[in-house]
């Protein structure tokens, strides 16, 4: 069976349907239902099972049968939200999780795919995937990177797979439960729906209004990076996930726009509370994904926000 945990979240979610897609009808969720509204995005999907993360690390402590029968688990559970400061909490749940499933699959032979984050790199105007170029704003980002570095001390040479995928900014569909975590796109094509208006922020960090830059990937194509790997379980290590372009908050905007035909975009106040915790630059360096062979190719916004809005809204009506 293939273990997806954090299934019923966004990427989680997308990397369900995604194997299920592919024909496997072995695919158990692991997540945590407390929020209920999740639900919706694994309600149309044929999995085998559901389990709770906290019973799902019990039973892999006591049932070497259940463990054994683990194909690869790909770990995509944790709090993603950057203006969470309870460092306590995140750590636990990103940070220490993350280790006990490590050291389980580690003991069993397990493949282990997780999802790290482009925001272990912080203020950084360089996404390299080395230490030299690591600097968190948030402690969401320092969740992230303290496991990378915990595998890159325990795992540095696996005899089993240990694949660390640092994600960008990603988007499409399945993320509506995220609040305000969500997308830019998402919010974007709420607003021109609401009252026809894009709003971004003015300039700040020394860039023009709407002109913040971010490597945004389509949900989809960071799906493929995974399959990627589990096609390929001699490939271990930690590597970007972005398209490997940087494009603005206003190519997502005028995307928006353009697939509604209607709208203009305003600019409005930059926020306090993001002052000195905001990445207004992010381009993920895909030299160290491209020497493992892997292949995937990457949409730009253009063609992935129509992909998104194509699914989220349904066809164009004009």
């Amino acid at each position: 069976m293939f273990i997806v945990t954090g299934g019923a979240g966004f990427i989680g979610s997308n990397l369900v349907r995604a194997l299920i897609d592919r024909g496997h009808d072995d695919v158990v969720v692991v997540d945590d239902l407390e929020d209920g509204h999740k639900f919706v995005n694994i309600a149309s999907l044929g999995i085998a099972d559901y389990i709770d993360k906290d019973d799902f690390l019990a039973r892999l402590a006591a049932d070497t049968a259940f463990a054994g029968s683990i194909k690869a688990i790909f770990h995509q559970g944790a709090c993603s939200a950057t203006t969470e400061w309870n460092g306590r909490y995140m750590m636990r749940n990103n940070y220490l999780y993350s280790q006990q499933l490590l050291h389980r699959c580690l003991a069993h032979g397990v493949p282990y795919i997780y999802a790290s984050s482009a925001a272990v790199y912080g203020g950084s105007r360089t996404f390299v995937e080395d230490p030299l170029f690591e600097t968190p704003l948030n402690v969401y980002g320092y969740s992230k990177l303290q496991f990378d570095r915990y595998v890159r001390r325990v795992a540095a040479s696996p005899d089993s797979q240990v694949v660390g995928l640092r994600y960008f900014n990603v988007y499409g569909p399945h993320e509506q439960h995220k609040g305000s975590m969500a997308s830019v796109a998402f919010h974007l094509n709420n607003q021109v729906l609401d009252d026809g208006e894009a709003r971004l922020f003015e300039g700040s960090g020394g860039y023009g209004s709407g002109e913040q830059l971010r490597d945004f990937v389509y949900v989809d194509d960071v799906c493929n990076v995974n399959l990627w790997f589990l096609d390929h379980p001699d490939v271990s290590g930690i590597y970007n996930t972005g398209t490997g372009v940087a494009q603005t908050f206003n190519d997502v905007a005028n995307a928006v726009i353009k697939w509604h035909g209607k709208g203009r975009i305003r600019y409005i106040p930059f926020p306090d509370h993001l002052k000195g915790a905001y990445q207004s630059y992010t381009q993920g360096d895909l030299t160290q994904l491209r020497k493992t062979g892997c292949d995937v190719e990457f949409r730009p916004v253009e063609e992935g926000v129509k992909n998104y809005l194509d699914q989220l809204c349904g066809p164009q009506q004009h």
